[in-house]
């Protein structure tokens, strides 16, 4: 008990803590209960929501700075790892060296000046701010705590005075006791009741310094790093131009697939080969006219009667490719065979008409397109065009797949056949001043790196 005593703790205090505790447990669950009234006052609770939301709002502010700052440092410590890359690589006889020194040393004051401010411009303003909040905080609490005590007091002296059997002496302790915790409470009230407005009102110029702190701090920074970027680049600019003569060219990914339109044609062309010799077959042995369903031709030796006759059909476009025409005669292919055979029949029965070799048509193309709907490919571009490029740089064609660009030249991208076969970084198209010429994509497509391009369509 001697030791309790001697660091201003005794019995009789501890056990009056403890049974205020016991009273302000007993007189919550009661007011819970609906079995004692609670004072209340609405306008203090008010204040207590807006000073628990500026706490709030204050820590996260205060939090979001924080990472900020380090985000900072984190910058710097880059810049500085970059520019000491600088230095290393810029090489002694090179012009600017003492430039680029210099520019290095005012980098690294600027970030660390622009740091520095932050901390005492913005976080420890910041500190100050919220170093406030948990006194007040307290006071919020303890005044909490001691208004159950005054409701208990009053509770306890308006108990005494409705007991049917009073006692007096009873009666005017509970009533000092009363007064007692009134006055307590009040005193803590009415210093609240001026703080805590007063405290919401003060974020509004707390906000605008803050914000209006770091803005200026970056806007200052940000002019300066701009002024060093400049000189840098003004260094750099003069190097170049002293070895203009060592560009740095501009290289394409690595392919994997090379070789790849070689194999394709190798392959089309010994495909190719048995298709031509057939383009001319012999004549029957018996001299009946070659009725083939690949010819897409007339006799224009005939009289316009014969070609007015019934049942016969004029190709629409007798300009056609050949392939086109042995495309569409392979899907009429037993109409034709059985044209053939009907115009051989009426030769050999002497009939007046001159004899005329015609194919009834399949649906013709037009402008490069086939009626019915079989492409919707427009007119002007290859089949799949996709989007235009233009070469920024020239490119030296490596392989026989490759095309060969001039800075300026417009390609037209098309699809690969076979999307497996496309390198990454690598496009496959046919020059467009190629495709105008030509209009065939076998002998001028090829695939050419995307990075030697930009898109224009």
């Amino acid at each position: 008990m001697a030791e309790l005593g001697s660091k201003g703790v005794t019995a009789g205090k501890i056990a009056s803590n403890v049974q205020k505790k016991l009273t302000r447990a007993q007189e919550k669950v009661l007011q819970k209960l609906g079995k004692a009234d609670e004072t209340k006052d609405e306008q203090f609770e008010q204040c207590v929501q807006n000073f628990n939301k500026q706490l709030s709002e204050g820590t996260r502010l205060q939090k979001d700075l924080r990472t900020y700052l380090a985000s900072v440092k984190a910058m710097h410590e880059a810049s500085k790892k970059l520019t000491e890359c600088l230095q290393e690589v810029y090489e002694p006889d090179w012009p600017g060296r003492d430039d680029t020194n210099k520019i290095a040393e005012n980098n690294d004051l600027l970030w660390t000046d622009f740091h520095q401010k932050l901390v005492d411009q913005a976080l420890l303003t910041m500190d100050t701010y919220l170093g406030q909040f948990p006194d007040i905080k307290s006071r919020i609490a303890k005044r909490g705590r001691k208004l159950v005590d005054y409701d208990s007091a009053r509770h306890h002296f308006e108990a005494l005075q409705t007991a049917k059997k009073k006692d007096e002496t009873k009666i005017a302790k509970a009533e000092e006791e009363l007064v007692k915790a009134q006055k307590v409470f009040e005193e803590m009230n009415v210093d609240l009741q001026e703080e805590l407005p007063s405290l919401w009102n003060s974020r509004v110029g707390f906000y605008v310094n803050t914000f209006q702190s770091i803005a200026g701090l970056e806007e200052n920074f940000h002019k300066e790093m701009s002024k060093l970027n400049q000189n840098l680049h003004d260094v750099l600019v003069g190097l170049d131009k002293q070895y203009s003569g060592n560009a740095f060219p501009v290289k394409a990914q690595p392919r994997k697939k090379t070789k790849l339109f070689a194999r394709l044609r190798k392959k089309m062309s010994s495909d190719s080969t048995p298709a031509k010799a057939n383009k001319s077959p012999s004549p029957p042995p018996d001299g009946s006219p070659i009725t083939s369903p690949e010819t897409k031709t007339v006799n224009h030796e005939l009289e316009p009667s014969a070609l007015e006759a019934p049942g016969a059909s004029i190709p629409k476009s007798p300009s056609q490719p050949a392939e086109a025409a042995h495309a569409g005669a392979e899907a009429a292919g037993s109409e034709a065979a059985a044209g053939a055979e009907a115009s051989k029949t009426e030769a050999d029965s002497g009939s007046s008409a001159l004899p005329a070799v015609v194919v009834e048509t399949f649906p013709a193309a037009v402008n490069g397109t086939m009626e019915g709907g079989a492409s919707s490919e427009r007119a002007d571009m290859p089949p799949g065009f996709l989007f235009k490029v233009q070469a920024m740089h020239d490119y030296t064609a490596t392989d026989s797949d490759e095309l060969q660009l001039k800075a300026g030249d417009v390609v037209l991208v098309i699809p690969f056949e076979n999307p497996e076969e496309q390198d990454e970084g690598w496009l496959m198209g046919v020059k467009e001043s190629d495709w105008i010429q030509h209009k065939e994509l076998d002998q001028c497509r090829g695939v050419f790196p995307e990075n030697f391009t930009e898109r224009v369509q």
